[in-house]
């Protein structure tokens, strides 16, 4: 860990590391917002560095971190930077990253670091979402329509997958909706695959864990 809050720094890296995870591998381009106390003390605490450092798939005790900006230059990820001048409605520590991933897939993900190295994702694109990264978990974007939650549970129930929780989020009735769904195991690529072919979902992703516990 880099600086002297693993708030600023190890939430930072695993915030990074949730969002290449949503974006489907290590982004090209990431324009990252700093909100509360991120913005103000980001250069003396390493939060920068961290943010990209977990973008680059390190963990918050990877000894590469300080030179984060140039392995980004190196490995062809264009960062920028950007501070929030009012945000009277997010946690103190946030980020909001908009990134391109590896297959022109574009996701916005805003995370927090709440304390201790944890963090929670409270947005992915403009879905309100409740994920702390503890756990693995599927997130699947679909569109709403009756079935489709019973359909991938009871696939993962024959996959022997437990579910711990699960969060649902949607644009309208019948519109486009995505669910998060954290499982206390890895989920296979063939279950993902499986999932995939639902009717009506139009993505699936594993995330692995990237919390603290």
């Amino acid at each position: 860990m880099v600086g002297p809050s693993s708030s600023h720094t190890a939430g930072a890296a695993r915030i990074g590391l949730a969002a290449r995870a949503i974006v489907g591998g290590q982004p090209s381009r990431a324009v990252i917002t700093l909100y509360g106390s991120f913005a103000t003390t980001y250069a003396g605490h390493g939060t920068d560095l961290a943010l990209i450092a977990g973008l680059l798939g390190m963990e918050p005790d990877d000894e590469r971190i300080p030179d984060a900006r140039r392995l980004a230059v190196e490995s062809g990820l264009d960062v920028g930077f950007k501070i929030a001048e009012d945000s009277p409605d997010v946690h103190p520590n946030t980020a909001k990253l908009e990134l391109e991933g590896p297959r022109g897939t574009t996701r916005t993900v805003v995370g927090s670091s709440v304390g201790g190295g944890s963090i929670l994702i409270t947005r992915i694109d403009h879905f309100k979402v409740d994920f702390s990264g503890e756990s693995h978990a599927i997130v699947a974007s679909y569109r709403d329509q009756p079935g489709i939650i019973a359909k991938i549970t009871s696939l993962l129930a024959t996959e022997d997958v437990n579910i711990a929780s699960m969060r649902v989020s949607r644009e309208a009735k019948h519109a486009r909706a995505l669910a998060i769904i954290e499982v206390d195991q890895p989920v296979s690529d063939e279950a993902r695959a499986l999932i995939s072919r639902i009717s009506g979902v139009d993505e699936v992703m594993a995330l692995p864990p990237v919390s603290s516990d």
